[in-house]
């Protein structure tokens, strides 16, 4: 048998630097958990005294359980907390009374009851490049750069916490741009590949390479002179290519624009799942332990996570504006983005984009998602304590919607007065009937008068949110601080990227 002498000196090499790193002596620190999703659900049962859960509704129509999609049954709780009313029941009438009592009171709602709270021993991020690149966006040259956010372990070396990013910037802005944070995975637009002769040379050198370690490969090559070991990838933006309906990809969009981007990757920051919350961030600061009741979900960590890159672009990015970052997000992201947006006032506006349930949607609607669907279903992307308004039998008795101290129009109203572009598609496109449309619309409306308490404008309706119905879709309410569209697509933001442009540069005074 041949050896392949190539291998061979990989493997010494990946063994001696392997043989190199400093051995993690276990015994030192507690014990890694490592529960199952259902495991680490009856734990917070048990630690909350809940003894029985209701069974959320089912998205299947012909199910007997099936969502709620009348109107007429949607709001059994029609009265939401009073946005400005203190706890002690005195009205918020001045802005220094909003900042300092009343915005106070719901951020410790929110953290205490539904997304939880941020430890303070959050361990420090340190970021590095992992590669630059000189890219094109259309004909537009930008450069790229991967990052790689390593969370200081020292305290638990058991668990490994690196965020990805890819920040993307143009190369011939004369200023410094604004930017849109958007949660996706962490890719390069259009990585440079080398020329055509330069491919040649490197083919030519592994056909070499090859035939030495194997003299074999010889008579295959030169029965098929025209292979090369490495293709010829893309050689960047082809004007000729079809394209298909619609408009360029959001990332083009914004570059086309003078904007710049940053794709976050969650899962680096912390798992989409139960089994996860003994490992990612929330697991590195609890020491690999499970959650307590008030420890904060996915959400919140991802939230964590966005901010942390705000932190690198304020301070190694000078081509950034970063008084001026977006966060942007779809789904299970668009309510990451939401809460992004509500907790870290350094982000100046946010896209919106299809949240329902945690998100914009309103927990007191009964129509399409309920708190039922979270509390034994995604639980994990909340705090612990969520899990007690699903209850039927508990120690403390049964809980439902009605009892969270806070609802999403004031979540919405923590993000006042900077600019909140609440986005949905339509669901004969997809963007499911589930995601209450209509009660997303209405926290939108009752946030309103903390954005005008504020010196800001809301959507330019009236602020009874029992009263008012969504606009007709593709009509924005695009006047104020605070927009709304529903576009006719589905399940995507991608449709409304155009109008959040044009909203955004109006506010912040941009122009190419």
């Amino acid at each position: 048998m041949k050896i392949n002498k190539p291998l061979i000196l990989l493997l010494a090499f990946s063994s001696y630097a392997f043989a190199q790193q400093k051995p993690v002596d276990t015994a030192t620190y507690p014990p890694l958990v490592t529960f199952t999703a259902q495991q680490d659900h009856n734990n917070m049962m048990k630690q909350l005294g809940i003894k029985a859960l209701r069974p959320g509704p089912s998205g299947d129509n012909n199910a007997t359980n099936h969502a709620n999609y009348d109107e007429a049954l949607a709001t059994p709780y029609p009265n939401l907390p009073d946005v400005l009313t203190l706890n002690n029941g005195k009205k918020v009438t001045t802005p220094e009374m909003w900042w300092k009592l009343r915005r106070p009171e719901i951020v410790e709602d929110f953290e205490r009851e539904i997304y939880g709270r941020v430890p303070n021993n959050v361990p420090k991020v340190t970021w590095r490049v992992k590669i630059t690149d000189k890219e094109f966006m259309g004909f537009t040259p930008v450069i790229a750069k991967q990052l790689i956010g390593h969370v200081d372990n020292s305290s638990y070396p058991l668990i490994d916490v690196n965020i990805q990013a890819t920040l993307v910037i143009p190369a011939n802005a004369k200023k410094s741009v604004p930017l849109l944070m958007m949660f996706a995975p962490s890719a390069l637009p259009a990585p440079a590949q080398p020329s055509k002769e330069e491919l040649e040379k490197i083919n030519d050198a592994m056909k070499d390479v090859l035939i030495k370690a194997h003299p074999e490969l010889k008579e295959i090559f030169d029965r098929y002179p025209a292979y090369t070991p490495i293709a010829a990838q893309n050689y960047g933006y082809n004007p000729f290519a079809p394209h298909g309906p619609g408009d360029p990809p959001t990332a083009q969009q914004l570059i086309a624009d003078g904007w710049g981007y940053i794709l976050i990757e969650p899962n680096s920051i912390q798992a989409d799942n139960g089994a996860g919350l003994t490992r990612g961030i929330i697991g590195l600061v609890n020491k690999g332990q499970p959650r307590k009741p008030d420890d904060w979900g996915a959400l919140r960590a991802w939230a964590w996570g966005a901010a942390r890159a705000l932190d690198y672009l304020e301070a190694n990015e000078p081509m950034v504006d970063a008084k001026n970052v977006g966060i942007e997000g779809v789904s299970r992201y668009g309510k990451a983005a939401l809460v992004t947006l509500a907790f870290e006032p350094r982000f100046a506006m946010g896209l919106i984009g299809s949240s329902g349930e945690g998100g914009a949607k309103l927990h007191r609607r009964n129509f399409g998602e309920a708190v039922e669907s979270l509390t034994g279903g995604e639980y994990y992307w909340m705090a612990g304590n969520f899990m007690k308004y699903g209850a039927s039998e508990a120690t403390f008795g049964p809980k439902t919607a009605n009892d969270l101290p806070a609802d999403a129009h004031e979540l919405i109203a923590l993000c006042a007065p900077r600019l909140t572009f609440i986005s949905y598609g339509v669901p004969e496109q997809g963007d499911a009937k589930w995601l209450d449309h209509q009660g997303s619309y209405m926290a939108a409306v009752a946030a309103g008068p903390v954005f005008k308490l504020l010196g800001a404008k809301d959507l330019g309706v009236s602020n009874d949110y029992r009263a008012e119905k969504m606009p007709l879709v593709n009509t924005g309410l695009l006047d104020g601080q605070l927009a709304w569209r529903q576009h006719d697509g589905g399940h995507t933001d991608a449709p409304n990227v155009k109008y959040f442009i044009k909203w955004a540069d109006q506010f912040i005074g941009h122009s190419k």
